[in-house]
């Protein structure tokens, strides 16, 4: 006889019922074979004074199992473990596993030595560098709360809690183009947006129309890495051009055009990813005409547009796009806290509309609710609001951050102060190596993180982008007291 008296263990503080409770330890008893097929279980009277419930508590448990079919009940007989279960075959799992902790499969499965490996950042002790991102903590969180709420309560917003467009919701699309008309210059409608989940789902989708295996997309001698990573992931071909003070240098496109079909040229045209450095009048008309005469996509990432120290923001390539070559692609994540996943992909109706297919298959829309709450959080002003806040507070600290590292790091890094964006391009001096200084870093808690991605295509420009946006006057004091003790180190 199975001794449920001393083998059933019951959680009175747990919010699941008893009945779950006991007919969950039930179904792994039978699962690991203690329970042997055709076994009789105890009447409902005897098991519940045997573990001290109600008999109800039995009866629900046994019906509950009788649902998902482990036992069966023979009329005048009892309840049964179901007799023609087939017994389970497993292997022998040690401790760890036996919490749900698997470390590897029953079945073999496709890797990708393509996408980068993205570290979790959990140690609250270490400074983690950043490639520049916003600080969470000046995120309008209170005010973009409000509108949510004030939304939901809508009487019409269960209309937003069914299926809607793959395109994205139809009141944020709206306010984009009126948003995105008069800052960035652009002449658009509505069916050219496609709401998407912050930047890097509409450079996948592009990726995905735009290039199969062996095609040619043209990409800076230093940039993004996960763009990178899309596009080999398509299996196409990176050939890589350089970039220097002005951006892409836009003649070794045109010679490559001379000898290869391009597909596609991969821009950040208003801060460089990683460099930082602005793409120049004259090759953004340049690179215009070259994607007109050769017939190629401009897949042009916006990436920091709105953060700018020296001057007003300089239009993207899509505000004088006339022949529908350019895919424009952008994000308030950015702007606000990645957290909100709102992005734009725009371009001619006919790619946004092919986007919008593909884009139901991966996310069959987006979260209509937050779109609604941004459309009114942009139509309102208060996102112009906050990124005015931000940029006096990221200008601060870009200065106090680029004055320590000149002054106490001088000698170790050298960088020009950015125009704009949220990072600084830092070179290493040639006689230190970022290896060694991310080793002996992590001794004094300061974690560097992926910096061979900055030098994919093996240039040796012993270069790294350091974020300053995310950290206030007290942490930028600590993060280079941290670099000059790493730096002690190395020199003794």
């Amino acid at each position: 006889m199975f001794p449920f008296k001393t083998s059933i263990q019951f959680d009175r503080k747990c919010n699941q019922a008893l009945y779950l409770q006991l007919s969950n330890q039930i179904i792994r008893c039978i699962k690991d074979q203690t329970l042997a097929p055709n076994t009789k279980l105890p009447g409902s009277r005897t098991l519940a004074e045997q573990l001290n419930v109600h008999r109800k508590t039995i009866v629900a448990c046994y019906e509950e199992l009788l649902l998902q079919g482990w036992v069966e009940s023979i009329p005048k007989k009892g309840t049964f473990v179901l007799s023609s279960l087939p017994l389970l075959h497993q292997q022998k799992i040690n401790d760890s596993e036996a919490f749900g902790l698997k470390e590897s499969t029953g079945f073999s499965f496709y890797k990708n030595g393509i996408l980068p490996e993205k570290t979790t950042r959990n140690n609250v002790d270490f400074m983690y560098l950043n490639d520049g991102i916003s600080d969470g903590r000046l995120a309008p969180v209170d005010e973009i709360a409000r509108t949510y709420r004030r939304v939901s309560a809508r009487k019409n917003a269960y209309e937003h809690l069914s299926y809607g467009s793959t395109y994205g919701n139809d009141t944020l699309r709206d306010v984009l183009v009126d948003y995105l008309n008069s800052t960035r210059g652009l002449h658009i409608t509505k069916e050219n947006v496609l709401i998407t989940r912050g930047s890097q789902m509409g450079i996948w989708l592009s990726s995905q129309l735009l290039l199969q295996k062996d095609d040619v997309i043209v990409v800076g001698d230093t940039n993004y890495e996960s763009a990178d990573s899309t596009f080999l992931n398509r299996q196409a071909k990176l050939e890589r051009v350089l970039v220097d003070e002005n951006g892409i240098v836009t003649d070794e496109i045109e010679n490559l055009c001379k000898h290869k079909q391009i597909k596609a040229v991969y821009v950040t045209s208003h801060h460089h990813h990683p460099t930082t450095v602005t793409l120049s009048a004259k090759r953004r008309i340049h690179l215009l005409n070259l994607a007109r005469q050769y017939g190629f996509a401009i897949v042009e990432d916006d990436y920091d547009y709105d953060f700018n120290y020296n001057h007003a923001p300089i239009l993207p390539l899509a505000s004088h796009d006339t022949n529908g070559n350019v895919i424009y692609i952008g994000s308030v994540c950015k702007t606000v806290a990645p957290v909100f996943r709102i992005g734009y992909l725009i371009a001619s109706r006919e790619f946004v509309d092919e986007a919008s297919k593909l884009r139901g298959f991966i996310d069959r829309q987006g979260d209509a609710l937050l779109e609604l709450t941004f459309a009114s959080f942009i139509k309102s002003g208060d996102l112009d609001r906050h990124i005015r806040k931000v940029m006096k507070i990221y200008k601060q600290r870009r200065d106090l951050f680029c004055k320590l590292m000149k002054d106490e790091l001088g000698e170790v890094f050298q960088f020009e102060i950015p125009k704009g964006g949220m990072a600084v391009w830092t070179k290493l001096n040639s006689s230190y190596s970022w290896e060694t200084i991310s080793e002996v870093a992590r001794r004094h808690q300061l974690e560097i993180g992926g910096w061979q991605s900055y030098d994919s295509a093996k240039l040796g420009h012993n270069c790294i982008r350091i974020g300053f946006a995310a950290y206030d006057e007290e942490e930028t004091y600590e993060l280079i007291d941290r670099f000059k003790k790493t730096i002690d180190e190395i020199e003794k």
